[in-house]
């Protein structure tokens, strides 16, 4: 008996050494994932210096050492449809006068890129780049800034940036200014104005001139110039922190969406089948573990893959384009339509059986590990009729968020639910007698999937007619439409009536169908107020904002502007700080912070009684009058848009481009506070009010 007792106790011990195995495999793939951005955001590093070649002369160097099997690409190609070319700017330069252009130590490789179907040119290994000046004053200053753009084979990262700055001396006599004549100051002032005009050309003939500077006309006087001046921060920014915390929400969301997957017909019955197969494939129990939990990590290295290749199709840029495209959130919006029609048992989404029969037939031929991983294939082509919509509606919203990682990390959360029930079931066979049985209920998860993919999809329609001021879909319109949407969803789970697809009715339900149905009608009733202006806090993040609504008996919060010179004027005359508000008709969390935060009671008083509001649409596609032409990192850039010409601002002004994003400036837009981004927290969000409001003061 005590050997007994022995031998059942090392067989335990052994289940949960392999078990813990698996738990690290499992974190060390995340981890290898997540950390995967950071491994390959840096291939190129930079190393600066500044030395004089003589009395007064000197020079500049910035090298680039750039990783194995990457390239950086050069300033000889245009900017526009291809990667990032290099471009360096000197922002400031106090006392110098640079002699010509950068001179790199070697000429690019040359080459035709079938990908961007343009002829580009690159470095590889390192590259010295040499910057010749001649010191005017006796103590002089220069900023260097850098943006770049480096792919591999596979792979390119976003534009980035490098900043340095350098101080000197050199034997020069200080410079006697000339003084100005009284004409000249004369005819400057007659020239001034009080506002920028839109169509504005930008023309500056100085190196040294700002990315701000830049964007304003050269009659502008130095208080309007200074409006659109860089600032500078004291606080550390938490952009980092909001895209982490965006991969742990797109993961999560995909974890939850791969449990949902795991309860329709194509995949339930396929768990104690194929669980079954591996227990019954061989009497050692431990090898039928092994090779389930390689199932499982197989399904897992299937849908990360496919997160990827999105990834690598699309790119970053295009990726982080989705959020504010109009034309992509129509075809996100059509698309989701369609899957909930699909659903409903219109038809089907099958992949060719073919496909599937060679799989199988695979997985027949080889064994061993090839064997199971084709044995994963196969189960991921014949359960996409379930699992493809669900799939698409993820990648979507993954893909909508804008980070480029996104889809990979999705498809990890929804592999990771799916995988899982096949490994635990394996290592405990007792839990599948508990494990409910397929049936009917599976269809009504279906539909009640196809109501969910519907009232969502009007999400994304949303977007594209806020961006172009349709007004086909306004509050109430959203409203409405998602009121009868959930009030049928109600009405189907209570067993009123049934797609043709799925049979007659059936008048008796469970009491898990009946609490569903409770809470479908319960959500349909907190909706209806918002017809006349309710805020619905709990739903703000995906209906239309509150100024879409004609009728509203709630009313506005405040006033808001939506020009930037025009709110600024109005701080001056009100004798306010300013509070600006970047944000985006298609951000999701701008509708988050405006139901969670600033339509709480008391962050609304405080921003009536000492603020004035400029909220800027960063994707408004309503034309300039005339467009405006930019310099943005020694290139000419057009603005078309006011969204062009409001995220131009956030990215010279602020070195910015997340939304939301809040800042307080003073008269002369100096920061007074902020930034401020995403964050729910209300105490955290009047803190940074009162400071901007102690800084003014």
């Amino acid at each position: 008996m005590n050997s007994n007792i022995f031998i059942n106790f090392v067989t335990i011990y052994n289940e949960f050494i392999m078990a813990k195995r698996i738990s690290l495999l499992f974190i060390a793939l995340f981890a290898a994932l997540t950390g995967l951005n950071a491994q390959i955001m840096k291939p190129v590093k930079w190393e600066s210096s500044l030395k004089m070649t003589g009395d007064a002369t000197g020079e500049i160097v910035l090298k680039a050492s750039v990783d194995a099997g990457w390239h950086l690409y050069s300033s000889d190609f245009a900017e526009g449809e291809g990667p990032q070319p290099l471009v360096i700017t000197f922002p400031k330069t106090d006392g110098v006068r640079l002699d010509g252009k950068p001179i790199p130590s070697q000429k690019p490789h040359r080459e035709m890129d079938e990908m961007f179907e343009m002829e580009l040119t690159w470095w590889t290994g390192s590259v010295t780049l040499t910057q010749k000046f001649t010191a005017t004053k006796p103590e002089f200053a220069i900023d260097v800034a850098l943006t770049y753009g480096a792919c591999n084979d596979q792979n390119c990262i976003p534009p980035s940036r490098e900043s340095f700055s350098f101080t000197g001396s050199a034997k020069v006599k200080a410079e006697t200014p000339e003084p100005v004549k009284e004409e000249v100051k004369k005819e400057e002032e007659k020239k001034t104005e009080d506002s920028l005009p839109a169509d504005t050309a930008v023309n500056n003939d100085t190196v040294a001139a700002t990315m701000a500077a830049d964007s304003v006309s050269t009659t502008m006087t130095k208080a309007q110039s200074d409006l659109w001046a860089p600032v500078t921060f004291s606080d550390n920014n938490d952009e980092g922190n909001i895209a982490g915390k965006s991969l742990l929400y797109i993961f999560l969301t995909c974890f939850l969406g791969g449990l949902v997957a795991l309860f329709t017909p194509c995949v339930w019955p396929m768990i104690p089948m194929t669980v079954s197969f591996f227990l019954k494939k061989g009497q050692d129990r431990r090898k039928s573990i092994t090779d389930a939990c390689t199932y499982g990590i197989s399904i897992i290295v299937i849908y990360v893959a496919l997160g990827l290749i999105i990834t690598g199709l699309f790119g970053a840029s295009s990726l982080n384009a989705l959020s504010t495209s109009a034309t992509c959130n129509i075809i996100f919006f059509l698309l989701l339509v369609v899957f909930a029609i699909s659903f409903f048992g219109a038809f089907e989404i099958k992949l060719p059986s073919s496909w599937s029969n060679r799989m199988d037939a695979t997985a027949e031929k080889t064994s061993g590990l090839l064997s199971i991983f084709f044995m994963a294939f196969t189960l991921t082509l014949v359960s996409f009729s379930c699992t493809g919509p669900i799939i698409g509606t993820l990648l979507v919203e993954a893909a909508s968020m804008g980070n480029v990682w996104g889809p990979a990390i999705g498809m990890l959360g929804f592999s990771t639910a799916l995988a899982l029930p096949f490994m635990l079931f394996a290592m405990f066979p007792t839990m599948l007698q508990s494990a409910p049985r397929s049936g009917g209920w599976m269809n009504t998860l279906k539909v009640v999937l196809g109501f969910v993919e519907l009232a969502l999809s009007l999400k994304f329609l949303s977007v594209a007619d806020l961006a172009y001021g349709w007004h086909l879909l306004d509050r109430e319109a959203f409203l409405a439409l998602w009121i009868v949407m959930f009030l049928l969803l109600g009405l189907y789970l209570l067993g009123k009536f049934n797609f043709s697809h799925y049979g007659p009715a059936d008048s008796s339900i469970g009491v898990f169908r009946f609490f569903l149905a409770l809470a479908s009608l319960s959500f349909t009733v907190y909706l209806i107020p918002g017809l006349w202006g309710a805020p619905l806090k709990g739903v703000s993040a995906f209906v239309p904002p509150l100024y879409t609504q004609d009728f509203n008996l709630y009313g506005e919060s405040f006033h808001e502007y939506d020009d930037f010179e025009e709110g600024m004027r109005a701080g001056v005359r009100e004798g306010k700080p300013v509070l600006i508000d970047f944000s985006g008709h298609g951000c999701v969390n701008c509708r988050k912070m405006e139901g969670a935060v600033l339509d709480d009671s008391n962050i609304k008083t405080m921003i009536n009684d000492n603020f004035v509001v400029i909220k800027l649409m960063v994707d408004e596609k309503a034309p300039l009058p005339s467009p405006m032409t930019v310099t943005e990192y020694g290139k000419e850039v057009t603005l078309h848009t006011y969204g062009d010409k409001w995220s131009y601002l956030q990215r010279s002004k602020f070195n910015a481009n997340a939304q939301p994003y809040y800042v307080i400036l003073n008269d002369a837009g100096e920061l007074l506070s902020g930034p401020f981004s995403y964050d729910e927290n209300i105490p955290s969000f009047a803190a940074f009010l009162e400071k901007g409001i102690k800084g003014y003061k």
